[in-house]
């Protein structure tokens, strides 16, 4: 027998309003018992679920684990506009003149993520 992960767990500041920040990146939807203030929100997002819990250190280095999103009705470039304007900020642009490459970004609270070309874009070559 072996073990499934259940979520993945982002340690931060205020765990309702990065929850809220990525139920719309992701499309998904916080736990009905959330509210602002609360020690701890989840996401309900595709097979794995969003946990974010409160703690009191703050972000200091770079990530060792992070995200990476592929757009599933939008251009990777689309998607980026639309997650900077839910406020992830530009970290770095790993984009290349063919269209290859990806963007890392940075969630409100500086955590990094990167946004991949989407399938179609893939399909396109």
């Amino acid at each position: 027998m072996t073990s499934a992960i259940r979520h993945i767990t982002i340690d931060c500041a205020d765990p309702y309003a990065l929850a809220g920040f990525w139920a719309s990146a992701l499309g998904g939807e916080l736990a009905a018992d959330d509210f602002p203030g609360d020690p701890e929100a989840s996401v309900h997002a595709g097979a794995h679920g969003l946990l974010f819990i409160r703690v009191e250190d703050k972000k200091a280095v770079k990530n060792r684990l992070h995200l990476d999103l592929r757009p599933r009705d939008r251009t990777r470039d689309e998607e980026v506009a639309r997650l900077i304007g839910l406020g992830a900020t530009l970290y770095e642009d790993h984009r290349k003149p063919g269209g290859a490459g990806w963007v890392t970004l940075l969630d409100p609270e500086g955590n990094e993520f990167c946004v991949e070309r989407s399938a179609a874009e893939r399909a396109e070559g």
